[in-house]
């Protein structure tokens, strides 16, 4: 526990002087002697002609794209192609040591990373391994087509390797037999049971996604390291430090079970080629000057980094040796400052105008792929016929594959006739537990503060009607809680991590009682990094893990916009089906705190595919929602409303059941039935809509139906049209700011729906359109009851006697519009 951390001040105040770790540049000094014992002239060659490999692979990628055609083979390549050739070395030398349990995650510009490790796994599996992997990936049909061409070559390693040619060409063209069903393409090909995961086209998109995987490894004790590859240009990027202050963090030393082993075994490799498109981090977009350097202000070990020279694959193969063990002993993160260069443009589009011919030259003259070939001559490992003949087998074979790899009879495109993309987004399956073994907890679950919940009344109201005192009844947060101590006892993998979440017991309450259940690595703080939060929790959720990430408030969501709407929301999808996502993201929505801590953003994510959103406003739905995302395995952004926290359950009879219990996916629930008036709400305003039911029925003998429509995505629109139909009537209302609200989206799809059953139009009302303002003026911002009725007088059914007291009239409507408020 941190508090067990005393911060004395006579030593923090002590005067003194840091003294920091010398960082090796480029220190490796080459023996061919110790290397050719080491690794046999055998091994040697073939790192030249994975190199070779890889090299010819993209030449044949950049003739297609640039003239569509290569060696007679025509084909226009609609899609990117961002190009290694010069990067071989540093690829082909990283992955010689790694074995398939070792993840990398790469960049757009990552076929190279992509032959090599699949090329270097090829060759420490035995052949009944990799044949059963070929057989059983996506149903076999990429082997299928590689064993209709023949393979030509003998035995199953060589099958392989056409099986890896074929399968990443067709992904690149987009064809549905490709790794990812052709829906990752270039940027994002990835084929797992090598240990190729995600490739990233966001810059340093890898750094937290990794970082996530490594926390899968270690705290599930699975074997391998990750290493995320990633660009110079990437040390611009927020994301990629927070992804180093997380895999950084000393309370894996401090605070974690030693037995757990230690920091994850996360390598951070920056592929250095020197250039960020056209930007130059050297000398003109960054301070660096020698990118190793950042490690320096990382941690008192510099993260042991160093600047290794990537034109020497054995060089690589050395520094990954070394590190390996730095990692799985639990002392990283690494960091390695792989120097390399692109001799191709940024892409086929780009004509390189920021740099000179002079400089491509110098480092085409040291070109890696010729400076090997002639190490391997001079030492005799091989002669010029064997090294030629290795070319001339490459260009075979990938003239053998190109063909089938574009054609539209042998490997056609995913249906877009269908809803084929759309099913690929979400998996939709149910799982109590992600892996088998017993969940690691401190106490019996019958000795946690469920017994203290349990015996707490489970619904706010007495037989009379009246409020029970809120401290004896079970509340909104702690039916939040039963539902993730349910799954932290079911679900050996499932972690929780975000700002405040271990002591504190989350910012708001609702994790007290699991810091004395759990320990510390299913249960921990991260630094204030929600980029971080987020792509780590992406990362572990992919690599085969249940998490529950926190952002604090709402208004958060901007800092980590990308892993939300770029990786949170498309991996499932751009994987072809492959991954699942049984992530779930609680976000508060605030109040009281003024502009920058009280906003509503459900509206961003209802507009990503891939998410699915979910907004309880009850007791009973916290729990039973709660419930329903933990066993799923799709990402779930799971709104909860601050001013809800401390309510009891009032609305449904029975109160929240001490047994598990889920609710329907996508099912709206009819709060009140009424004849004369459907009101919709989504979130706390809920209550509002209920107190302007009950003034409707008083003042004006209206009976308005209720629903709270609980989800956002799915959502299950037939309940709500049912009522529309039956009222003719309906107000849509959120606290949600108005102009862009979620709600217009349902305005239109009720309009659409029900068109010919309402008398009306249909009226939205949300938060006004201002910055939120301090919690005294609060109730001229979120809607309050009599906006809503003062609608429903403006804009669809006149009250008689009515006294608008609120500016809700159309002419209102023109008015803030044009003004943009």
């Amino acid at each position: 526990m941190t508090k067990a951390i005393t911060i004395d001040p006579a030593e923090v105040r002590k005067p003194g002087v840091l003294r920091a770790p010398e960082i090796p540049i480029n220190a490796y000094v080459s023996d061919p002697k110790a290397e050719a014992e080491k690794y046999g002239s055998e091994n040697l060659v073939r790192m030249y002609r994975d190199m070779v490999f890889i090299r010819e692979f993209e030449t044949m990628l950049d003739r297609i794209k640039r003239e569509g055609n290569y060696h007679g083979i025509e084909y226009n390549h609609r899609g990117p192609a961002h190009l290694s050739i010069g990067q071989e070395s540093a690829a082909v030398g990283q992955c010689y040591h790694l074995t398939p349990d070792d993840f990398i995650f790469g960049s757009h510009r990552s076929h190279g990373e992509i032959l090599a490790k699949s090329f270097s796994a090829i060759q420490k599996l035995d052949e009944v391994e990799l044949l059963s992997i070929m057989e059983s990936y996506m149903g076999g049909a990429a082997l299928r087509v590689v064993e209709g061409l023949g393979n030509g070559h003998g035995d199953v390693r060589d099958l392989a390797i056409n099986y890896v040619l074929y399968g990443a060409m067709a992904e690149i063209f987009g064809r549905e037999n490709g790794f990812n069903k052709g829906m990752g393409g270039s940027m994002h090909a990835f084929f797992p049971p090598f240990g190729v995961m995600p490739n990233n086209a966001i810059v340093g998109g890898s750094a937290d996604i990794a970082t996530g995987a490594a926390l899968f490894k270690r705290i599930n004790r699975r074997p391998g390291i990750v290493i995320a590859n990633i660009g110079d240009a990437s040390m611009g990027c927020g994301p990629v430090w927070e992804a180093m202050m997380l895999a950084a963090m000393d309370q894996y030393r401090t605070l974690w079970d030693p037995e757990i082993g230690g920091a994850p075994p996360m390598l951070f490799n920056f592929v250095n080629n020197f250039y960020g498109m056209g930007g130059q981090p050297k000398g003109e977009t960054m301070g660096f000057e020698i990118l190793a350097r950042v490690g320096l202000g990382v941690n008192p070990e510099a993260m042991h980094a160093e600047r290794i020279d990537g034109y020497n694959p054995l060089a690589v193969a050395d520094a990954i040796e070394r590190k390996r063990k730095i990692l799985e002993e639990g002392r990283g993160p690494v960091l390695l400052d792989t120097v390399t260069y692109r001799f191709s443009g940024h892409s086929p589009s780009d004509a390189s105008a920021y740099r000179t011919k002079e400089e491509i030259d110098l480092w085409m003259q040291q070109d890696a792929l010729q400076g090997f070939r002639h190490y391997l001559l001079e030492y005799g490992h091989a002669d010029e016929g064997q090294l030629d003949a290795y070319h001339e087998e490459i260009v075979e074979r990938l003239v053998h594959i190109l063909p089938a790899a574009i054609s539209d009879e042998i490997s056609p495109r995913i249906s877009v006739q269908s809803d084929a993309i759309g099913e690929l987004m979400f998996s939709n399956q149910v799982r109590d537990r992600l892996a088998e073994g017993t969940p690691e907890v401190l106490l019996p679950k019958e000795e946690t503060r469920l017994k203290v919940l349990q015996a707490k009344s489970r619904f706010g109201l007495d037989e009379n009607g009246r409020p029970l005192p809120k401290l004896r009844c079970l509340t909104y947060a702690e039916a939040l809680f039963e539902a993730m101590i349910h799954r932290f006892y079911e679900d050996p993998t499932m972690i929780a991590f975000g700002e405040e979440n271990r002591d504190w017991g989350g910012a708001f309450g609702v994790y007290r009682g699991l810091t004395e259940c759990l320990p510390y690595h299913r249960l921990f703080n991260t630094p204030i990094s929600e980029a971080a939060i987020v792509g780590a929790a992406v990362g572990y959720a992919i690599s085969g893990g249940r998490v529950v990430a926190e952002l604090m408030y709402c208004d958060f969501m901007g800092r980590a916009g990308d892993e939300i709407f770029n990786q949170m929301a498309k991996w499932q999808g751009m994987s072809g089906g492959l991954l699942t996502m049984p992530m779930v993201l609680r976000v508060s929505v605030g109040s009281k705190y003024g502009a920058q801590h009280s906003q509503d953003w459900s509206s961003l994510v209802a507009h990503i595919p891939g998410l699915k959103v979910m907004f309880p406003a009850t007791p009973y739905d916290a729990k039973g929602m709660l419930n329903l995302a933990l066993r799923g395995t799709d990402p779930v952004v799971f709104f909860e409303s601050q001013r809800l926290y401390p309510e009891p359950e009032i609305l449904v009879p029975g109160g929240v059941p001490v047994e598990y219990y889920e609710v329907e996916m996508g099912e709206p629930a009819i709060r009140r039935e009424g004849t004369d008036l459907t009101i919709v709400t989504i979130g706390a305003t809920l209550y509002r809509a209920l107190e302007a039911a009950d003034e409707l029925a008083e003042r004006y003998d209206l009976s308005a139906e209720v629903i709270d429509a609980r989800f956002i995505n799915p959502l299950n629109y037939e309940k709500i049209v049912d009522s529309v139909k039956k009222t003719g009537k309906v107000v849509l209302a959120s606290d949600a700011c108005e102009r862009g609200s979620f709600l217009h989206t349902m305005a239109s799809n009720i309009s659409q729906l029900a068109f010919d059953y309402l008398d009306g139009p249909v009226a939205v009302v949300g938060a006004r359109n201002w910055i939120t303002p301090p919690a005294e003026l609060e109730e001229a911002f979120f809607p309050q009851k009599e906006w809503i009725i003062d609608t429903i007088h403006e804009r669809i059914l006149p009250l008689p006697g009515h006294q608008v007291t609120t500016a809700q009239a159309t002419a209102e409507i023109l008015r803030r519009n044009r003004l943009g408020i």
